[in-house]
């Protein structure tokens, strides 16, 4: 006989775990199936080790330009790769054993294997056909495996992998997903990184720093092409300064492979083509919805553009059935999947208040040095939805903590509504920016206005306080530019 429960979740990435455990705060008996490693791609093969990578690369800048800062270092700085890449594999494991211990905590039951989806209400689930990309961990104690299980709710949560472009795919020697690029059995002398987006930019940081030779294509006429067009700018000038070669409005129109190199036929907007040869080339050019081998056709799931269709609580058009996270489609972070699933849950279990997302107070940030982040409409969307804007900006050269750091190359720029003083949206490069965002997200949040801003208080000396000058800027007030 089937085992039963109120809600059955397929993955454990930031989706999966958190609606899990809230789920079981709420006194739902839950379970999450897990076909590869706890805590999804996040944890064991994205933000959180790629940031551990990142953290390395900035530790070797500064210790490269210690000089600036008065100090003197004795003997040869460098990189000593296979520690960089275990550290970072050990804090993937970390993460994933914490998932482990918050499911014990909150009696959240594993189901180890495969999940599809047979009829309404109920999964088979089947032995892990996917080899790990890692060494598989250990099977939890107690976790559940093959078998059909049933719910009145289930949610899946299967995540997103890597796009591959036809012709160009990834083949985990000469051409990189970012799985490849995590874990390098020793470091290319080139690189070339097919995209810009968070994924291709943050490894095309985190090479140079490490002294390779990077060359960046994007096929859309600006870096970090979500970003606001004038933040775009300034990260690309301070990328070249770092030797970093960027290619825009090109794209990858064929490779040709060696021994041990690639050769990648540039096309430009022009028509012409450049050969540019690489020891290693990274493919990101996006991700795509885990949507295969779910029984998603059975039952009648709808899909599009591969991802899986919801309402704004989750919902598929098919009652009992849910979708959160990347595999219900963009933005495809974390912390998106995150709300989603507390939102999915809270409906489900019948709380009041409960509310869709609005994905424009999403904040979105990229690691690479430097820092990029935003939240809501660039002034370029702004103005094509026919708001009439007022503009505020704010360099980092002007600050003092900034300086004080050795950290003036950036800016704050904020768009508000001329009529209203509504915050429309806010953007940001330079150092730590990626902390800093959340305080506009908040803002937009509670609905803030100009007004509020500027009556609020900020410590000195901070960074934050290029904030609060970039708001005072779009009024014509502000007091130290």
């Amino acid at each position: 006989m089937a085992e039963n429960y109120d809600v059955i979740i397929i993955g454990s990435g930031p989706g999966g775990y958190i609606a899990a455990i809230r789920a079981a705060q709420l006194g739902l008996k839950v379970a999450c199936v897990e076909r590869e490693h706890l805590a999804g791609i996040c944890s064991n093969w994205g933000c959180i080790p790629t940031k551990a990578l990142l953290r390395s690369a900035d530790v070797l800048h500064s210790a490269q330009h210690a000089k600036n800062y008065g100090l003197t270092l004795e003997g040869t700085i460098k990189p000593d790769l296979k520690a960089i890449v275990a550290r970072s594999r050990g804090i993937a494991e970390r993460m994933n054993g914490g998932v482990g211990f918050l499911f014990k905590k909150n009696k959240v039951d594993i189901i180890w294997g495969e999940a599809k989806l047979t009829k309404p209400g109920e999964i088979v689930v089947s032995k892990t056909t996917k080899p790990a990309q890692q060494p598989q961990a250990p099977l939890p104690k107690n976790a559940k495996g093959e078998g059909t299980y049933t719910a009145k709710h289930i949610i899946i949560a299967t995540g997103a992998r890597p796009r591959a472009l036809p012709g160009i795919e990834p083949d985990g020697k000469l051409i990189w997903t970012y799985f490849e690029a995590m874990k390098p059995e020793e470091m290319p002398k080139s690189l070339l990184v097919m995209g810009s987006g968070a994924i291709g930019i943050e490894f095309a940081s985190f090479y140079r720093t490490m002294g390779v030779d990077v060359t960046v294509v994007e096929v859309m006429s600006q870096v970090m092409p979500v970003e606001d067009a004038e933040i775009s700018a300034l990260a690309k000038k301070q990328f070249e300064k770092q030797g970093m070669k960027i290619l825009l409005d090109a794209k990858v129109a064929k490779v040709e492979k060696g021994a041990n190199s690639v050769t990648a036929h540039v096309e430009k907007k022009d028509g012409s083509i450049e050969k540019i040869t690489a020891d290693r080339m990274i493919s990101a050019v996006g991700v795509q919805g885990n949507i295969e081998n779910l029984g998603l056709e059975t039952l009648g799931v709808k899909t599009d553009r591969g991802c899986i269709v919801i309402d704004g609580y989750g919902k598929t058009n098919v009652p009992g059935v849910y979708a959160i996270g990347d595999v219900a489609g963009p933005p495809m972070l974390a912390h998106k999947a995150e709300h989603e699933a507390v939102i999915c849950i809270e409906k489900i279990a019948g709380l009041p208040n409960v509310h869709p997302m609005d994905k424009l107070k999403i904040p979105g940030c990229t690691y690479c040095n430097p820092q990029v982040a935003s939240v809501g409409l660039t002034e370029a969307k702004a103005e094509a939805e026919g708001r009439e804007v007022r503009v505020g900006r704010f360099p980092f050269v002007a600050n003092g903590k900034a300086i004080a750091l050795g950290e003036d190359q950036g800016l704050v720029k904020t768009v508000f509504d001329k009529k209203t003083g509504e915050l429309l949206g806010a953007h940001m490069v330079g150092a730590e920016v990626t902390e800093l965002i959340q305080g506009f997200v908040v803002a937009m949040n509670l609905e803030t206005t100009e007004e509020d801003l500027m009556h609020t208080i900020f410590p000195h000396p901070t960074i934050s306080e290029t904030m609060k000058e970039s708001v005072l800027d779009a009024y014509g007030r502000a007091l130290n530019a």
